[in-house]
């Protein structure tokens, strides 16, 4: 590995549609969505041939990774369905599932480049028990989308499962602000205030999206981010999805925070595209030029990124070895 190779992308998203064994599922609802629409386009992916269609995906991936200057390694990122009352999965509230074991199964079969970042909802009755299956399969953190998964990040009923994260060591990333690309219900849910719980139990907390809100000027979070920041040595962000339109405000605030950029964490948010709109008038034409040519998306991120001034760590620095139960 070359010295610049050195990045791991702690944010990148396994799609996949259902294929009979993988354990996956995708609403019709979503399946129709202009998101997802337009990423079956980009990657000329047909739900009619799900099997072939996971394939491509992954093998679109594989190759982009590969190719990357910056970035040797992804977390593979799963995605956990909504779950009632009683803890059991509900299909008829779950727009997408990308299941765990489909997770491992692919990052065992490419070890050198993926790592596994699977996904607990701590609502679901095993909570506890999928946390230390998860761990002791190797498992680097656990994903939660909670606007999706229909969970409140700061229910105290949710301490055990906190305190798990914490004895094995796990980092817990949750999605923070709006979420656009799956059909999320309570938006407030978004909210890093919310994430303060696990941080007084001793997780390593990652705020996806740099703690931002998502609605494009507005970034009401900036104040929150400063204050968990100074609060919690334990509280990191990434940078995935920071050059999307909707989130280049705080992309543009943060380049003048030199004190957050200590806490920020590489991600892309692949599959979504990185765009360099937020360097135009910013940088000097040279550096544009080569946002603008680095077609590879985990390069463009970085390109797009440190030509605007903006720090950033990779996960590396925050693993650990896996802790025993």
């Amino acid at each position: 590995m070359t010295q610049t190779k050195s990045l791991i992308d702690c944010h990148v998203h396994l799609a996949a549609l259902p294929d009979g064994d993988n354990g996956c599922y995708i609403s019709p609802k979503l399946l129709r969505s202009p998101l997802f629409r337009f990423l079956l386009w980009k990657h000329d992916l047909s739900p009619a041939h799900p099997h072939e269609a996971n394939r491509q995906y992954l093998n679109d991936l594989i190759m982009e990774l590969r190719a990357s200057r910056h970035v040797s390694k992804a977390v593979l990122l799963g995605m956990d369905g909504f779950y009632d009352q009683t803890g059991l999965l509900n299909r008829q509230h779950t727009d997408f599932l990308v299941s765990n074991d489909y997770v491992f199964k692919t990052v065992n079969a490419n070890p050198d480049i993926f790592l596994a970042g699977p996904s607990v909802n701590p609502q679901r009755e095993d909570a506890i028990d999928e946390v230390h299956r998860c761990a002791d399969a190797g498992a680097v953190l656990i994903k939660v989308l909670p606007n999706a998964q229909h969970f409140d990040p700061a229910d105290p009923k949710y301490v055990p499962f906190y305190r798990t994260l914490a004895q094995r060591k796990l980092p817990f990333l949750s999605h923070v602000g709006y979420e656009f690309s799956l059909i999320g219900k309570d938006q407030s849910l978004g909210d890093p205030n919310r994430l303060r719980l696990a941080l007084d139990e001793g997780v390593t907390v990652i705020a996806a999206h740099a703690c931002s809100y998502g609605l494009m000027l507005y970034e009401k979070f900036l104040p929150t981010f400063q204050e968990l920041r100074q609060r919690y040595p334990n509280f990191y962000a990434d940078i995935s999805a920071l050059t999307q339109p909707h989130r280049l405000k705080m992309l543009l605030h943060l380049r003048h925070q030199p004190d957050l950029q200590s806490r920020l964490l590489f991600g892309t948010d692949y599959p979504l595209s990185v765009f360099h709109v937020a360097a135009w008038g910013r940088v000097g034409l040279s550096t544009l030029s080569r946002m603008i040519c680095t077609t590879n998306r985990f390069d463009r991120q970085v390109e797009v990124c440190r030509g605007l001034g903006l720090g950033f760590r990779s996960l590396g620095e925050l693993l650990t070895p896996p802790a025993s139960h």
